[in-house]
């Protein structure tokens, strides 16, 4: 790295995070109430609109009959709202429910094994965190964890659910600077002023991520007090944060959004394959490789993708060795060598917060064994 390199992210409160979570609930849902057998033919492309305490959930699917009526769109929402800690009963918030079915023109490409879409899936990997992520995404991520946990623990009592934060970091990949901001309760009712707000924020979540960096009060919650919050304070939308949910701005974007789909769309499934196929390259230094990006390209209905390449960092092309390993990459192999449709240990609802990479829990950041 031979440039300052800065990354955000957004914790679960975030609405888009909001609205993604609630996604992907649906999509783990459909899947329990599928018989094992028969959850490659379920289809999911869930979206998701909150304002104030209004959701309207959308889309369109391929569910049997029992799926449909075992779903309750509404107590699932409720659910995420709860567990977010929007509120403790979740009762105020208005759930619209307008799923479709899926198109049947779009089904004919996808029942016979092609890919959902078209697309362009990106994926990356650098051996410069233990989590082969870009590190000033790390930080930023490790930030808005730790505002969660502190929430929870009742550390810092007064935080509420929506954050954000930027971490920049020097072309020798220390810290240089830092942006937090974090809903939190009226200071005139909960007996902590703004200005100790920003302080134990230094001291409970930016110093113990980043270090012994400086104290600067108007890079915490710098345009003030931030009492509103979540789909109250802005819209959220599903997809809304693909950047954050991938590896940050140092790597370019491919495909959609990830939540709310099945894994018979490429955005998804494709994506998640090219992450395990760069991280491959580089823990097998492939080419020499401390980096690598991995491109993948799909039509619409086509089982195997346009276009399959892979780079170092050097911009050497170790496209040929990945294909050689990696000769099957139609939707349905990809299913079934990370198990997407039996999750175990993990869930999509979990990768709808805080990445969708660099967490030891889902398959796609195994290391293929070749």
């Amino acid at each position: 790295m031979s440039i300052p390199r800065t990354a955000e992210h957004v914790g679960d409160g975030h609405p888009d995070k909001f609205c993604d979570q609630v996604a992907d609930a649906i999509v783990d849902k459909s899947l329990e109430l599928c018989p094992p057998e028969a959850r490659k033919s379920i289809r999911n492309a869930i979206e998701c609109l909150a304002k104030d305490n209004l959701l309207i959930v959308t889309g369109e699917v391929k569910w049997t009959d029992e799926i449909r009526l075992g779903i309750d769109v509404k107590e699932i929402a409720r659910d995420v709202w709860r567990k977010i800690g929007y509120s403790t009963c979740g009762e105020e918030l208005t759930v619209m429910d307008h799923i479709q079915a899926q198109s049947a023109h779009i089904a004919m490409g996808v029942d016979t094994g092609g890919a959902g879409d078209q697309g362009v899936m990106v994926g990356y990997a650098t051996d410069e965190t233990a989590e082969m992520m870009p590190k000033e995404w790390l930080l930023s991520k490790n930030l808005c964890e730790t505002l969660r946990n502190l929430r929870r623990e009742k550390v810092l009592p007064w935080l509420r659910p929506d954050t954000k934060a930027q971490v920049t970091i020097s072309a020798s990949g220390e810290p240089t600077d830092y942006i937090v901001a974090t809903q939190h309760d009226d200071p005139a009712h909960c007996g902590v002023s703004h200005d100790e707000m920003r302080q134990l924020v230094y001291e409970h979540v930016v110093k113990p991520v980043l270090g012994d960096i400086e104290f600067r009060p108007n890079k915490i919650n710098g345009t003030g007090l931030f009492v509103i919050g979540g789909p109250t304070g802005d819209a959220g939308v599903v997809g809304r944060k693909i950047v954050v949910d991938q590896f940050g701005p140092r790597v370019p974007v491919g495909g959609g959004a990830f939540s709310g789909k099945d894994p018979s769309k490429v955005d998804r499934s494709a994506a998640y394959m090219a992450r395990h196929i760069a991280k491959t390259v580089v823990a097998n230094k492939i080419g020499g490789a401390t980096e690598c990006t991995v491109h993948i390209a799909y039509g619409i209905g086509q089982r195997q993708p346009e276009m399959v390449t892979a780079q170092t960092q050097t911009g050497e092309d170790v496209s040929a060795w990945v294909k050689e390993k990696f000769p099957d990459l139609s939707p349905g192999f990809i299913t079934e060598h990370l198990q997407l449709t039996a999750p175990n240990g993990w869930s999509f609802f979990e990768s709808a917060s805080y990445g969708h990479y660099g967490r030891s829990q889902f398959p796609w950041e195994s290391i293929a064994n070749v």
